[in-house]
């Protein structure tokens, strides 16, 4: 006769500890949001948490470190963790782990330029329709550093991305700002493949020249066009340099 074998008691605990520090997490997380908790406050020590929700230091360590990656909460050694601002960045750095998880799976690369593409073209779509004469003025000046550091690798690479910054921050929208500087990190790999290429520096200064003028003359078709061009150009040159011996 057979009986069923009594599963293990730390599959058991594995499952409750978990439940266990997210409700911890939640409440804390509802508290800091209603403003019981503000930016610079320290939050109660690990053993008065343990005691008001009943759990113990394990459950009480996973929800600070959970509100942690959320950048709700900041923790030091010796110290009681303290309530912290959540900024752009941080949420976004948050998923970057993520992100190079994601960028490892078959098709993964594709998948970002095309997040990519779509989001830079209706930001030179955007540029073309709100740019005024700063905005202008800031991206001539990071076209010709741009220029300026053609036949120079990491100067090149340095201006390129500054020059997309600058028209991302024309939309004066932060996010869209923390999100440009997010794929850049995300894709630098691209980036560093694609300008080793032959005459690529030369091509990419000269479509930035093109996306600059569109923007400049407010013309916001021809500005999507010529930034779906230069991507679609940088893309086709990157998985080309994937495949040279």
């Amino acid at each position: 006769m057979t009986t069923t074998p009594t599963p293990r008691p730390a599959s058991v605990d594995f499952v409750r500890r978990r439940r266990l520090y997210e409700e911890v997490a939640a409440r804390l997380e509802t508290e800091i949001h209603s403003g019981q908790y503000r930016p610079g406050d320290a939050l109660p020590t690990e053993r008065n948490l343990m005691k008001r929700f009943g759990v113990g230091r394990p459950a009480v360590r996973e929800a600070l470190f959970s509100l942690q990656k959320l950048g709700l909460v900041a923790i030091r050694q010796g110290d009681r963790a303290r309530v912290t601002q959540p900024t752009r960045e941080v949420v976004l750095d948050a998923m970057s782990g993520a992100a190079r998880h994601l960028l490892s799976v078959p098709d993964g690369v594709r998948q970002f330029q095309g997040a990519r593409a779509f989001f830079e073209i209706g930001l030179a779509r955007l540029a073309a329709v709100a740019a005024e004469a700063a905005d202008i003025a800031a991206l001539e000046q990071t076209l010709a550093a741009n220029r300026a550091a053609l036949g120079d690798q990491a100067a090149f690479e340095r201006t390129d991305v500054e020059f997309h910054h600058a028209i991302a921050s024309i939309a004066r929208n932060p996010i869209f700002e923390a999100i440009h500087q997010a794929m850049v990190g995300w894709l630098t790999e691209q980036r560093h493949i694609t300008l080793r290429a032959p005459r690529q520096q030369e091509l990419a200064f000269k479509a930035h020249q093109q996306i600059l003028h569109a923007i400049r003359d407010h013309d916001p078709d021809r500005a999507e066009r010529m930034m779906r061009d230069h991507l679609q150009q940088v893309n086709k040159t990157y998985w080309k340099q994937r495949i040279v011996p």
